[in-house]
């Protein structure tokens, strides 16, 4: 009984390793391209075979720059360089950024950290073909390889929208394309043809960027004119629960107030909010997120990515109206 136990456990093992292949992973994303999107199979297996498995890839997914803690992230995004580069934007697409406020209500100082951290404004799109990442992380990559596999088939679909080459198109190493880094089903839900041309270009035009951007953080749920995180001072040990992993917002002001969490300002005590620690070289420091620092967690799902953004953005609206 154990033997026919033990070739049974095996014979499963295989199977799954079997139906797990990238070869029959392969197979059945070109079979649902096929049935559920009509797409014809000879033109998805064509483009597919233009895809190379790349290994560099493979190892920065596996070692990301949110990975770092906050004292080694931080100084790669706040840059005199790029704080005068945004600067520089800011004032180039003024009336733009104005609009795209005036229409979501996220402000401009937001949008042009966003694509200041993203693309360093259209610097560093990324290199790596888009087709070529997908393919690599949906076929060769466990961890995550349903999600790529799933931005595979929105950047097929996207393509075919679009009117553009998917072969030829280059972005980041996850997929990510254009000014603002959207990856494929982002591009085909929030971006926007903000410049009325007839074409939603997120990979060359700025102005179509800014509209995206913007119209990302408002379908996200942006709350105009509130703030977004405050330093907070901390005394005893009571906050130590309110450190979670998890991004989402489970703790109302007046407990952290409880707990002996400090801010300069104050807070309704129903308001929901969230307690950070950011690791410096020989110390640590405490944010309380509000409900903008988690929206900005919705484009990237990095505490440090998010504070990153919004210091980025204070010192950008201080240099534009010093």
């Amino acid at each position: 009984m154990k033997n026919i136990v033990y070739l049974l456990l095996i014979s499963l093992f295989i199977s799954f390793h079997a139906l797990s292949s990238p070869e029959t992973l392969q197979q059945e994303f070109i079979n649902k391209m096929v049935e559920k999107h009509n797409f014809k199979r000879a033109t998805v297996e064509a483009s597919l075979a233009k895809a190379v498995k790349n290994e560099k890839i493979l190892s920065s997914i596996a070692k990301p720059w949110e990975a770092k803690p906050w004292h080694q992230y931080y100084p790669i995004f706040l840059t005199e360089k790029r704080l005068a580069k945004g600067v520089e934007f800011w004032k180039a697409y003024k009336e733009t950024l104005e609009r795209a406020e005036l229409e979501t209500g996220v402000p401009a100082q937001i949008i042009v950290a966003i694509i200041g951290i993203e693309t360093f404004y259209g610097t560093y799109k990324g290199n790596y073909p888009v087709l070529d990442a997908l393919v690599t992380l949906g076929f060769h990559y466990p961890p995550r390889s349903r999600f790529f596999r799933s931005e595979l088939e929105q950047f097929f679909i996207l393509a075919k929208e679009e009117n553009f080459d998917l072969t030829k198109i280059k972005g980041s190493y996850a997929g990510a394309m254009g000014w603002g880094q959207f990856i494929s089903s982002s591009y085909r839900h929030y971006a926007v043809d903000f410049d009325n041309d007839g074409t939603r270009d997120l990979l060359n035009n700025p102005v179509d960027a800014i509209g995206s951007v913007a119209n990302y953080f408002k379908k996200h749920g942006w709350r105009q004119g509130q703030d977004i995180a405050y330093k907070a001072n901390i005394t005893g040990n009571d906050y130590a629960p309110f450190l979670k992993k998890s991004l989402k917002y489970e703790h109302q002001w007046q407990q952290l107030h409880n707990a002996n969490i400090a801010i300069d300002n104050t807070l309704t005590p129903e308001t929901s909010v969230k307690l950070f620690e950011f690791k410096q070289p020989e110390s640590k420091e405490y944010w309380v997120g509000l409900r903008n620092f988690y929206v900005i967690t919705r484009y990237n799902h990095s505490p440090l990515y998010a504070m990153a953004v919004y210091q980025f953005s204070e010192q950008l609206k201080q240099e534009m109206y010093l």
